[in-house]
């Protein structure tokens, strides 16, 4: 199975690509995903060209069920991210080969 991209693996990319120092990379990858999250905090998408866009969604209410015991229950109404990813990113997938 592949491994993940953490924030430690994009500040060392951004290290070793934009000739910052260490630190100023962490620093940069840290406020991208601060801007994120204050957008979200202020009800708003977040479009990343040429890669896809993250969008708020509410969820209602709605009666689920425990598939062990069957006992309904009252899913709470939320909100949520959803992700939509940009054609670019969708063909880039398309031919991408998935290595176990």
């Amino acid at each position: 199975m592949s491994k993940n991209i953490t924030r430690a693996d994009l500040a060392h990319a951004v290290y070793r690509n934009l000739g910052l120092s260490y630190s100023e990379s962490e620093k940069l990858v840290d406020s991208v995903f601060e801007e994120i999250c204050l957008a979200f905090e202020r009800g708003e998408d977040v479009k990343l060209s040429s890669f896809g866009t993250f969008h708020l969604r509410k969820k209602n209410a709605r009666l689920g069920r425990n598939p062990k015991t069957g006992v309904a229950y009252e899913i709470t109404s939320r909100i949520s991210v959803s992700f939509i990813a940009s054609q670019m990113l969708k063909n880039l997938v398309k031919e991408t080969e998935i290595k176990e």
